[in-house]
This record gives structure tokens, sequence and C-alpha cells, in this order.
């Protein structure tokens, strides 16, 4: 007789657990509190959904998961992910390891979900949210709605993390219902997130993107490092290189402790290129203003930002500053520091570090209270790099669970 499973959670991680579990022959019922499914997964990668990444590692995810991430990935990788999307009819292409589908499209991606659901006999229960599970005598479960009851042998909870646009109500409902069944939980953070710079920081109004190597400090002690294209807004730093350095800065942060930002403009050079580079530019100081001294030499607005920390006006003739004073104004390109005062908030944020603890799990995902109860996807407390691992996480934490479920 068909196992009657219930998914808790259209996204990502709730779409392959519903899907694999269907195909290993489950009776399957997905509830979805929005009124379609894969909400957040269609805005993925700025709607271009990056699926998943060959150079796949533990190392990837967060210090807590990778004891275990290594035989996560070891039954389900990317190359898994990969033929999951093929078995859908969705072609895929790398871009330098990352693997987007060939159609650059989102939207694609869901649809392909949607289809195999409808063609699996996949019932979705739109605009109703889980409130709770009861577990019967008998090894049964009520899943709790609020609008009704479902008598279940199987439950997956895939209703996601605090992180994502209002649009997709992303609620962080699970975490209280998890702790509710006896689970405990890690403290949450926003992750793959931008920072708030404090108000005393001169930033432009226009917004620059750069290539740069930002790192994040706390006294004397690096806290992360990353390379790539920066964007400085009028109150703020994101973009692919802070997103990525925000995992392991956002517990600081959110402890209002003194972090800094270091930016360096000149990526490229090492220490030596940049002093030849200095000593080339410093042959130039004669009648030009300050202003056409720099015009080459970087960003506008960067410059912009440098000579209003050093309080210089760019009318300043060049053979008026001492060598030192444009020696440490070409520095500044090299260490401009940024004081961080907050995260732009879950709401900003891709992913949620912390969650349900991994002790509470097996290795096929159910509670370990409870073998008939399963967790995967945001929910849990692992959370990856940008460029496809927080993807890649859903599918391989829902297609084990899928499978252990129908069973």
């Amino acid at each position: 007789m068909s196992k009657r499973i219930y998914v808790a959670g259209g996204g990502a991680s709730g779409m392959c657990a519903a899907i694999y579990a269907a195909r290993n022959g489950g009776d399957v019922c997905i509830i979805e509190k929005n009124d379609c499914l894969g909400k957040k997964l269609s805005m993925t990668g700025n709607g271009r959904c990056n699926l998943t990444n060959l150079d796949m590692r533990a190392e990837c995810y967060n210090a807590a998961s990778r004891g275990r991430m290594k035989d996560w990935l070891g039954t389900y990788g990317a190359e898994d992910v990969i033929c999951f999307f093929k078995s859908l009819g969705v072609v895929v292409k790398s871009e330098d390891g990352y693997i987007y589908p060939i159609s650059g499209q989102a939207r694609t991606v869901v649809d392909a979900l949607e289809n195999e659901i409808k063609r699996l006999g996949i019932k979705v229960i739109y605009k109703e949210q889980l409130k709770g599970i009861e577990c019967l005598d008998d090894g049964s479960l009520n899943v709790i709605t609020n609008r009704d009851r479902y008598l279940a042998d199987k439950c997956i909870i895939a209703v996601g993390s605090l992180s994502g646009a209002k649009s997709t109500m992303s609620t962080g409902d699970g975490y209280y219902i998890c702790k509710q069944l006896g689970m405990s939980i890690k403290d949450t953070f926003p992750a793959l997130v931008g920072f708030k710079c404090t108000e005393d920081e001169y930033l432009p109004e226009k917004g620059v993107r750069c290539d740069v190597n930002i790192s994040f400090i706390l006294g004397s002690e690096v806290l992360a490092s990353e390379n790539g294209e920066l964007q400085i807004t009028s109150d703020g730093i994101s973009g692919f290189p802070v997103m990525q350095a925000s995992r392991d800065i956002i517990r600081f942060v959110e402890e209002k402790k003194p972090v800094c930002a270091v930016i360096d403009f000149f990526p490229e050079y090492d220490d030596a290129d940049f002093e030849a580079l200095k000593k080339d530019m410093l042959r130039l100081k004669d009648e030009r203003t300050v202003e056409e001294f720099l015009l080459g030499f970087g960003n506008q607005c960067v410059t912009d930002m440098i000579l209003t920390r050093m309080k210089l006006s760019k009318t300043m003739k060049m053979k008026n500053i001492s060598d030192s004073m444009a020696e440490c104004m070409l520095d500044s390109y090299r260490s401009l520091k940024l004081k961080i005062s907050e995260s732009y908030g879950y709401q900003a944020s891709q992913v949620t570090t912390g969650g349900v603890s991994l002790v509470e799990i097996g290795s096929n995902f159910s509670f370990n209270k409870n073998r008939s109860i399963y967790c995967i996807g945001e929910l849990l407390d692992v959370d990856g790099r940008c460029g496809g691992y927080n993807l890649q996480w859903a599918f391989t934490s829902g297609s084990i669970a899928g499978c252990a479920a129908s069973l």
C-alpha cells in the first residue's frame, strides 16, 4: 500500500522531495501557503537560477554542516542534479562550473518541476499554512494547517527559512513547529546579504560597481576576505564578495561588534607592483589639480569618497601637496575602510544561517525522535556559498528525504 506523504512547502526542496517520493510509489500531497509553487525559486540567481556548481565540496558550506555534507553530497551531488533536470527536459549549461538552465530563465525550472508534479498526479493544496504536526498512537500523523487536518503516514517539512522578499511569505514559522516537536534550533541570522555602513561614512549617491578585494576585520583579526564585483550604494555595500563573506561576519555584526570592511581597488597588483605604480604617478606632481591627477587612477565616485575623507579639495595643485600626502592618497585606493552598522536583513538575504540542529536529523533527514517526520532545505542549519550551493542543498536534502519517506 502506498505511503500517504504530505510535503509542507512547495519550494525547491519541497518540490524535489515530492517528485522523488511519487516516483518511488508514494501517494504525495504538497501543502503550499502561497498561491503558486516555487515562488522564491523563480527569483533565484537574478532570475537565471544557478542550479548547482561543478566545484561541489563540503568546505563550501557552513562549518557546523561539513562533517555530514560530504556523505550527503556523495549520495546526491552536482551530477545528480544535472541528471534530475535532464529527466525533466531541462537542458543545462556550465559557465565556469556554475550550472544554469540553457534558457537562462528560472521560470523554466519552476515550470518543469510543476509539469512533473502534474504528470505524477501529486496533489497540491494552495493557500494553506502548516501549523503543527500531531503524532498519533498508531504511528500516523495529523498534519495540521490553518484550515484543516490531514492524516499522513509521513510528513516532510520543507517550509523554508526567514530569508526572502515579503512576496515569498518566508516567515520562519517552521522553526516554531520544529521546536514544538522537540527539535533544538540554532540561532538564526540573515546570510548572503549586504550591509549598511555607519551614518558618518561618506558614500556615493549614484552608486559604484568595482572589481575589488574586500576584507572584513574586527580589531586586528581578519574575519573574511573575498574577491569580486563590489557594489557601493548610498547607504552600504553589497555584491558577490560581500554576500560570500556575510556568512562569516553576520554574527559579529548582529552583536554590534566594530566590524570594518577594508577595500582594495587594485586587487590584481601585488605590493611591489603597486609601489612601482605609485612611483610612476608621483612623477606627475606638477601644475595639474588633484582631480586631474587622479582622473585615470580610479573610479570618479571612489575618488570623491577618498578626497572627502582626507578633506582634500579637487582644485588643489599637486605641486602644493607633500609627497607623503600624495602617497597616502594613492594608498587609500588600496585600503579604503568602511565601518559596518547592520545587515540589510532577512528580506534582502538569500539564505538563513542557523536553524534546526543537525544533531536532531538522521542520514535520510528523518527526525531522530520520530522517523515519520523529515526536515529538509533551508529549515536546517546548513547554508552554502553563492554559486549554486544552496540550491544543491535543496535538491540533495529533498531527493534523499523523498526517497526515504516513500519506503
